[in-house]
Parts: C-alpha cells; sequence; structure tokens
C-alpha cells in the first residue's frame, strides 16, 4: 500500500511541475501564472488537455509542439520529473503527515528558483520574498498553536521552529553576504537572499549542511565544466542551480545526514 501511495504522489508531483514550468516561464517577465491559458510559446497555439500530460505528451509529442513543430524545451521534461521524484521521497520519507507536505511544496519551490536561475541567471525577489514571508507564517502559526505543533520534534530541528527557522535564515543570509562581499562580483545579492531563505526553511543547524552541500555541489560542477571545457573562463555558473540542491536534501535526509556525521566523529 506504501509504495502504491508514494507513487500515486509521485503523479501529483509531476502534475504539480506542470505548473512549475508555467511559474518558470511566466514569474521572469512578470506574467500572470493563471491567464492566458497554457499554449505554444513559439505559436501561442492554446494547448489542448492532452497536450499537457505530465512527462508522458513531452514523450509522446517527442518534444515538438503538435501545431507549429517547435521544439519543447528538456527543461519541461527535467522539472516535471524532479518535482515528482520529490513528492515521492517526500512521501516515503514522512508518509502522509505536514513534514511530507512542507518538504513536497518546497522542494517545488526550490526546483523553480533553479530552473529560472539555470536559465536566466535570476533569483527573483517577487520569488524570495513572498516564500520567505510564507515560511515564517508557518512556523510562526506553529508555534502559537494552543494544542501543540504542526511539526514533530526532530533531533537537530528543534519543536518550536520559528526561533530556529529565523536564527537559520540570519546565519544564512549574513555567511553569504560576508562571501559576497568579499568576492566582489563573484557572486550575486540573489544568491545572498537565496542563502538567508535557505537558513528559515532549514533552520538552525541544519542550515550549515544545506549551504555546505550547495557548496560541494558548485564546485564540483564547476571542476567538470572546466575538466571537459563546457564553459568558457568568462562563463558564470548559476550558484543558485546548486544552492537549492541543499534544502531539497536536508529536508529529506538532514537529520540522518547529522545523525550520520555524528556517529563518523563519535560526538
Amino acid at each position: 500500500m506504501e509504495i502504491f501511495l508514494s507513487f500515486l504522489f509521485a503523479l501529483l508531483g509531476a502534475s504539480i511541475g506542470s505548473f512549475l514550468n508555467v511559474l518558470i516561464d511566466r514569474l521572469p517577465k512578470g506574467e500572470s501564472a493563471i491567464y492566458p491559458p497554457s499554449h505554444c510559446a513559439s505559436c501561442h497555439h492554446p494547448l489542448a488537455p492532452r497536450d499537457i500530460v505530465p512527462i508522458i505528451s513531452f514523450l509522446w509529442l517527442r518534444a515538438r509542439c503538435r501545431y507549429c513543430g517547435a521544439r519543447i524545451p528538456v527543461r519541461m521534461l527535467l522539472v516535471e520529473l524532479s518535482a515528482g521524484v520529490a513528492f515521492f521521497l517526500a512521501f516515503w520519507q514522512y508518509g502522509l503527515s505536514i513534514e511530507f507536505v512542507l518538504t513536497a511544496l518546497l522542494s517545488g519551490l526550490f526546483i523553480v528558483i533553479m530552473a529560472i536561475d539555470a536559465e536566466r541567471q535570476l533569483i527573483l525577489n517577487r520569488v524570495i520574498y513572498p516564500a520567505a514571508l510564507a515560511v515564517i507564517a508557518v512556523y510562526g502559526i506553529d508555534f502559537l498553536l494552543p494544542q501543540g505543533h504542526f511539526f514533530p520534534g526532530l533531533p537537530y530541528l528543534p519543536e518550536v521552529r520559528i526561533f530556529s527557522s529565523l536564527l537559520g535564515g540570519a546565519a544564512g543570509f549574513i555567511f553569504f553576504l560576508i562571501v559576497f562581499l568579499i568576492a566582489r562580483g563573484g557572486m550575486g545579492a540573489g544568491d545572498v537572499k537565496l542563502a538567508g531563505l535557505i537558513g528559515l526553511v532549514t533552520g538552525f543547524p541544519l542550515v550549515f549542511l544545506s549551504l555546505f552541500i550547495g557548496i560541494i555541489a558548485g564546485g564540483v560542477a564547476a571542476i567538470v565544466f572546466l575538466l571537459l571545457k563546457l564553459k568558457g573562463r568568462k562563463d558564470v555558473l548559476p550558484y543558485g542551480v546548486f544552492l537549492g540542491l541543499g534544502p531539497i536534501i536536508t529536508l529529506l535526509y538532514g537529520d540522518a545526514i547529522m545523525n550520520w556525521y555524528r556517529a563518523l566523529f563519535n560526538f
């Protein structure tokens, strides 16, 4: 039964991934995510339901618009797959719980941030600020509930999450602000704001694990690009792509990683 429900939520995640693609296309342009309805970016022909079945439509149409033959970006498929996997892992990890809902939705948020940064080298304030306010509101409501909390107390994420969240947000923001000032153009201000959001989401001290994962992922990618000569020396890697991986992994497996690290060094 659990495996069936996991795949069911994976399908739900892939469906939500279709909406995430709409956000990725429209938010940088300041367009509405609701109107007009889904349409081809090249010929602007409205898409029928059969054209927007998650994953299947992309494969069935062979990455081509049914109406004009224009190529459909592979990002569409990757986002739907990523959202499906995120929902699958979140349910597998937490079951049907508030933790599952929070992890799945926040994973979708970071997928949007990563995809926009990958395509446009932008981390949008219109995404970061509302997301930060929403996280603070959710954790604040959790704190104010008279009958306990939404969230169970986890070893490395205190039950009173609002304090952990605010401390983590401040730690992430200040740490990357220092790096930003030292780097002098090697990092964008958007990355600093993203680090603050990551801290709000993961809390203290898991913010450091999350940022460490992002930094390592970015470093490995830079080495690979350099060795394979995929990027010229003057090109800049969109760092938000790698930073966004950290909170997703941390939300799913942060406590397990911290327990493993603690056992490894016996403290």
